[in-house]
């Protein structure tokens, strides 16, 4: 069995109510980027679903073969 391997990067929200901001996310326990994002909005209630776009980013020297920024597409709001 292999050692997880942890570690973050960016995720560009590139369309939807938060276009153009970006948050930091960490990898999955196995060392995957996160398939889809729920955000929570400013306003109680509500989260902002975002799935994984095309994009990516390679800018590190310690771990060349992992992302460093990853586009996400909005896909919908989720209601409490």
């Amino acid at each position: 069995m292999g050692t997880a391997v942890t570690g973050t990067y960016t995720a560009k929200l590139t369309d939807g109510p938060l276009e153009g901001k970006t948050i930091t996310t960490e990898f999955l326990d196995t060392g995957d980027i996160r398939p889809r994002l729920e955000i929570p909005a400013e306003s109680g209630g509500k989260r902002y679903l975002y799935t994984r776009g095309a994009g990516l980013e390679f800018d590190s020297t310690e771990f060349p073969e992992r992302p460093t920024a990853v586009d996400y597409r909005y896909l919908e709001a989720l209601f409490d």
